[in-house]
């Protein structure tokens, strides 16, 4: 049998820095109303030069240099955004090019913030079916180019960066450690608490839609929050139970960088002390998919992650879609 692994990791942050005090000049807000309610002291934002797949690009040939291996030996290339450079075709054939991965296969998902763990099921499932040995997954986003920077409740929020990992397979009796499990989740009934609305079938555009400003993400906040809270502290119980291991068993868990209160709650709720939690939330603002393997490669170039650590991803974002998903290094 064949196990998914993840053998190198990879990330890239945009140069320009969005201060919460630049915010102050830009809406009615404060750096320390900002901090108090995210945690959020500054995000990256892209050049006017840069589009989504190029900061993929920078954080992907990190990767592949990590793992000494060519883009032309890759198989797959998987890529999670919700900030593409086009509606089509899918962000991932810009990034092939630009790599010049001429024998992968190409293709976007979207699930939002829990578009990387999404990914990682999918590439899983490929690896342990024999399709694919060697699949380059993506987490990328240009959020600030969707964001409405008249909304001082959702301007605060967002930030641009993208995260890479290469993943191969592995034998199951000649290495334990790789992607132990992924569960994935969704409720289309709460799809109106983050949505962007403009830009599809539903509201193609139109001078209406610019007028409305329906091409900018919305969320709920309140309900945002409340819905996480509960959703995220049962992925870890369900990913620990699934795996007969106890919290104190998790070397480091990595939550999507959406809010330093709701990260907090989460490990107050199932007993995880902080300083096994990342948090890049303050530096990064929310990323969406590009969030946890941006924090992932931070946390292995730290130091924070070593060989045999067991690692637990867990997302909650847009659809609504939640997963996670357990790592042993």
């Amino acid at each position: 049998m064949l196990k998914a692994k993840i053998i190198s990791t990879g990330s890239y942050l945009p140069q320009r820095r969005l201060t919460n005090s630049a915010l102050e000049r830009m809406v009615d807000t404060s750096d320390e109303w900002i901090t108090e309610r995210t945690g959020i002291k500054e995000r990256r934002i892209i050049s006017d030069e840069q589009v989504t797949s190029d900061i993929a690009y920078e954080a992907s040939i990190v990767a592949l240099e990590r793992a000494g291996v060519a883009a032309e030996s890759l198989e797959l290339i998987v890529l999670a955004t919700i900030s593409g450079d086009m509606p089509i075709p899918a962000t991932a054939c810009f990034l092939q090019k630009k790599l010049g991965a001429k024998n992968a296969a190409a293709f976007d998902i979207n699930a939002a913030c829990s578009g990387f763990i999404y990914g990682l099921s999918l590439v899983s499932a490929y690896v342990q079916s024999g399709m694919y040995k060697r699949i380059l997954l993506v987490g990328t986003e240009a959020l600030s180019r969707f964001t409405d920077w008249e909304d001082r409740n959702t301007c605060v929020l967002f930030g641009d960066g993208a995260g890479a990992v290469v993943v191969e397979a592995s034998d199951y009796g000649q290495c334990d450690s790789g992607i132990l499990s992924v569960d994935i989740h969704s409720d289309g009934s709460m799809s109106d608490i983050l949505n962007l609305p403009g830009g599809g079938s539903k509201f193609p555009a139109s001078n209406d839609t610019i007028n409305n400003r329906l091409h900018f993400i919305k969320m709920k906040g309140n309900e945002t929050f409340k819905v996480a809270v509960r959703t995220l502290e049962r992925l870890v119980v369900d990913a620990l139970e699934k795996n007969n291991l106890k919290v104190s068993d998790i070397a480091l868990l990595i939550p999507h960088q959406a809010n330093s209160r709701i990260i907090t709650a989460t490990a107050n709720r199932v007993g995880l002390p902080m300083e096994r939690v990342m948090v890049n939330l303050d530096r990064c603002g929310n990323t969406s998919a590009a969030s946890i393997p941006i924090a992932l490669d931070e946390a292995v170039t730290a130091g924070r992650i070593k060989q045999g650590d067991y690692v637990l991803l867990e997302a909650f974002g847009g659809g609504l879609t939640w997963a996670s998903a357990l790592l042993k290094w």
